[in-house]
């Protein structure tokens, strides 16, 4: 059986000549509605300009046509996208740990807690209690005030030490610089 290399990705804004419409609106490059005109005219007006005919719109009556640089539009599509992208990385990560927790196992979590905020993400921190570990709740509540106090160059409380059923949660978030 004969394999078929992919088909390679179509441009899928239509641009110049690709654009199949009898009349379409003209936007020019500083944002000027030259109002709607045979797609030809507007063609030639944007040729001469050295320019591209973008369609923007195809579904308003009529289409709307942009007059621009099509490798400058791309780029600053592309460079949104990443944008995008980039905001929205920050996620929350969770420590878990007992109240009981030991010295060297709560200094590993107060330095993962470091690299997430410096890495630009929220930390919830989560004290885990069981049976009769629930009437000692003031200490893990004490154990998540020494943990904001360690971070506090690093870190700003989003929400204060709360009790959620058999465990209690802080919420850190990184310090604006």
């Amino acid at each position: 059986m004969k394999h078929q290399s992919p088909t390679p990705k179509k441009n899928t804004t239509p641009i110049n000549e690709d654009i199949r419409f009898k009349e379409v609106m003209i936007i020019d490059e500083d944002g000027t509605n030259l109002g709607t005109m045979p797609s030809r005219e507007a063609l030639s007006i944007a040729q001469e300009k050295d320019l591209d005919l973008v369609l923007v719109s195809d579904t308003a009556t009529p289409p709307v046509c942009r007059i621009l640089d099509y490798g400058k539009y791309k780029y600053q599509q592309l460079k949104s996208k990443d944008n995008r992208r980039q905001s929205s990385k920050s996620q929350l990560k969770e420590l878990k740990m007992r109240y009981k927790i030991e010295e060297h196992d709560y200094a590993v979590r107060v330095n993962h807690a470091k690299r997430f905020l410096t890495s630009g993400n929220s930390v919830k921190a989560t004290v885990t209690l069981r049976g009769r570990e629930n009437l000692h709740g003031d200490l893990a509540k004490d154990l998540l005030d020494r943990m904001a106090t360690d971070l506090e160059e690093f870190a700003q409380i989003q929400q204060s030490p709360k009790r959620e059923g058999g465990r209690i949660t802080m919420l850190l978030a990184p310090k604006k610089s």
